[in-house]
């Protein structure tokens, strides 16, 4: 199973991310998304999970949660958009992978047996780093992050 990874796209969604997160079974939209044409973009794609991110305002944004959980090619997965508002903690929750936004800094951390997955912004890149969407891909060997620059 192959999990798309997306965040603070701020209303642009580019070709390169589109192209990037063809042929993933899911994807997550980790907040600041920036309007529901984004979420029906990728929804053409493959079914979306998104979190409303702190720019994300509205009727449309107002369906969404602030943190989401749920279960993937046999994994757990939290998804929330700023990393400093993980309120629980995933190991004791039985989670696999925690999903946030929020800083625009791709990143892979491993820690007690949790994955922790930033995949940057497909939007705007910050302190000299590139736009990024990421990819999981969830098979007998385990989990397989990967940051895709775009």
């Amino acid at each position: 199973m192959i999990i798309g990874l997306i965040s603070d796209t701020h209303g642009s969604l580019s070709n390169e991310a589109l192209h990037a997160l063809r042929g993933a079974d899911h994807i997550l939209h980790a907040g600041d998304i920036g309007g529901a044409a984004i979420l029906e973009q990728l929804a053409t794609l493959a079914p979306v999970t998104a979190v409303r991110g702190n720019t994300d305002g509205g009727s449309w944004a107002a369906a969404l949660p602030p943190t989401d959980m749920l279960e993937l090619g046999g994994k757990c997965f939290y998804l929330l958009h700023d990393p400093a508002a993980l309120d629980l903690d995933p190991p004791a929750a039985g989670i696999d992978v925690v999903v946030s936004g929020h800083t625009h800094q791709a990143t892979i951390a491993h820690a007690g047996g949790v994955l922790y997955f930033n995949p940057g912004s497909a939007s705007q890149g910050r302190y000299g780093g590139s736009t990024s969407v990421g990819r999981i891909t969830i098979d007998d060997t385990g989990l397989h992050p990967r940051i895709i620059a775009l």
